[in-house]
């Protein structure tokens, strides 16, 4: 089926709605790339990036794709502007916000001919950033991987909420790992998806082969969002989850969570391997993750469940 006549197609010029979330420890140039080679777009995920090396993906994936990508950049780390002036440097014209106020750079990026998306966790939010002037905005339930809402809306309702307040393209993006989850979400109101965990579980993500092995591992239950206090993060268990909880029991400051959560967490785990110490960012949808495969063959595996999901609806 073609997706011509899409809100986010045309505004990515793009072939299908799909866009692979820009992940700390796993959105790379080569995932951005490999996704956007296969016609959907890929994200560089900003947030695990010193400049230089943000600079250097950059450079990369313009090397490895002529397709349009774009780079997700979290508002709450370091070194904003510097990552904001090699964005517009370099020409990259897509830009994904989140964790952060949509108004700071919004204006900004559209001044260059950037094409803006915000990422929300709440109506109140979308509403936030459409008045800001973003060209689309990214819907993420609590369902999602990493850094989420507090108020632990679920996809499925968050989506038909947004939908009724705003006018601008919506993504949908949280508990999306299949075509006949894209199909709902599309259903309730999405013009498209963004996928994060799946694209965890490929070839070519840069996060460490241990980690992508235990969200495969991963069954139903065994991811959980914690550490509310700091900003809530949906983690697999494992022995530092434990240790949360564990503080937790004895009822912690903030400042006692910030101990124990240090710096390097998620590097540590997603990045470099460790399984007991580190922090392990996915999504609930892990558990119908089974298999690492290149990233090409998931988007095309997502397209046809897709197709194969709307013709037995209409049969």
């Amino acid at each position: 089926m073609a997706f011509e006549n899409n809100k986010i197609t045309k505004l990515f010029n793009i072939e299908f709605p799909i866009i692979q979330a820009g992940m700390i420890w796993a959105s790379g140039w080569r995932l951005a790339s490999a996704v956007s080679n296969t016609g959907g777009l890929g994200l560089l995920g900003a947030g695990s990036m010193y400049p230089e090396v943000l600079l250097e993906h950059i450079k990369k994936c313009k090397k490895a794709t002529d397709k349009p990508f774009g780079v997700n950049v979290p508002m709450l780390y370091p070194n904003i502007e510097d990552i904001m002036k090699i964005i517009v440097d370099e020409g990259v014209n897509i830009v994904f916000t989140s964790a952060g106020n949509p108004k700071t750079w919004t204006s900004f990026l559209k001044e260059h001919g950037i094409t803006v998306v915000h990422v929300v966790s709440s109506v109140k939010f979308a509403l936030k950033a459409q008045e800001a002037g973003v060209d689309a905005v990214v819907a993420e339930g609590f369902e999602a991987g990493g850094h989420n809402g507090r108020d632990e809306t679920t996809t499925f309702t968050l989506i038909p909420m947004v939908k009724e307040k705003i006018s601008i393209p919506l993504i949908a993006a949280g508990g999306i790992a299949t075509g006949k989850g894209m199909l709902a979400a599309m259903v309730l109101g999405a013009d498209g998806v963004q996928i994060g965990s799946r694209f965890v579980a490929s070839d070519e993500a840069s996060s460490h082969i241990n980690f992508k092995q235990k969200v495969v591992e991963a069954q139903e239950g065994d991811t959980m969002l914690t550490l509310k206090e700091l900003a809530p993060v949906r983690l697999l268990k494992n022995k530092f989850f434990d240790e949360v909880q564990e503080l937790y029991s004895k009822n912690p400051s903030v400042e006692q969570l910030k101990v124990l959560l240090g710096r390097g967490r998620a590097k540590l785990g997603m990045f470099e391997g460790d399984l007991e110490d580190g922090e392990l960012e996915i999504g609930q949808i892990a558990g119908l993750i089974h298999d690492i495969k290149p990233a090409a063959t998931i988007l095309k595996e997502i397209i046809d469940d897709y197709n194969i999901a709307l013709e037995n609806l209409r049969k």
